[in-house]
């Protein structure tokens, strides 16, 4: 299916893991993307990667007009919480694509493990400034470039029930999903706004939820294994694609059955 030819998709987050895989499955069916990540090494594997899905060049450090012209994915450095960095994207993509159809808020931190009555207060903070306030800057921001369709936003399983270990983690992706209503029905009818919540997804990002005892964390999910980052990429593409047009303000719990585990 080519659910997104002609649409230009941007997804913060998009150099690795779900992000990645996300970006890919846009691409496949058509998309322009521009992706965000820290490290412009990781930017440039994952470009190589999302433009052999394209048919096109594969360097991305090559600025001709020809590479521009041909590439099907971008990408700008910086942090997702910097104001610079969501400038210097949104004028990317007024020079590159001078549109924007969709956006994917996945950008996410979690440096702290434990519980949320021990967790220093400057990394709350820090999480929440990553995981709730970026995500609506990047909203206002994209709708003030001209954002036409639709968002997805990144949350978790952990906002959904209490989290031990990524405690904190859990609020602020908690708070993503009040956000996901808040802004469903503010910018209805025109953009839709839905949210994600994955359970543990084999990612570098969640590895300690699950390394060296990966058989016996699967064996607490219904369908015996842990998520891969193409699970949530399907449902990320419904979501944003017209299949989903009567659809706002919807998380889509993605977690193997592990939420409808029977008591006791």
């Amino acid at each position: 299916m080519q659910r997104f030819d002609g649409r230009v998709a941007l997804i913060t987050g998009g150099s690795r893991g779900i992000g990645l895989a996300i970006a890919k499955r846009l691409v496949s069916e058509g998309a322009q993307v521009v992706i965000t990540g820290r490290k412009q090494e990781s930017l440039d594997a994952a470009l190589a990667e999302l433009n052999a899905i394209g048919g096109a060049a594969t360097d991305s450090a090559t600025n001709s007009a020809t590479s521009r012209a041909t590439n099907r994915a971008t990408a700008v450095a910086g942090k997702a919480d910097d104001p610079e960095h969501r400038a210097a994207v949104f004028a990317h993509i007024a020079k590159q694509h001078g549109r924007l159809d969709h956006l994917v808020n996945n950008a996410g931190i979690n440096p702290a493990y434990g519980p949320a009555l021990e967790i220093e207060a400057s990394i709350v903070r820090k999480i929440l400034e990553v995981n709730v306030v970026a995500a609506l800057e990047w909203t206002r921001d994209a709708v003030g470039a001209g954002l036409s369709t639709s968002i997805v936003n990144l949350s978790s399983i952990s906002a959904l029930s209490a989290a031990p270990g990524i405690a904190f983690y859990g609020v602020s992706k908690a708070a993503l999903v009040n956000l996901t209503l808040q802004l469903a029905h503010e910018l209805a009818p025109g953009i839709r706004v839905n949210a994600v919540a994955p359970a543990v997804i084999k990612t570098a990002f969640a590895r300690a939820l699950y390394e060296g005892r990966e058989e016996q964390v699967a064996a607490e999910y219904p369908l015996q294994r842990l998520g891969v980052p193409d699970d949530v990429a399907g449902p990320v593409a419904f979501l944003l694609s017209e299949d989903a047009a009567w659809i706002t303000g919807q998380t889509i719990v993605i977690d193997g059955g592990g939420s409808i585990r029977p008591v006791g």
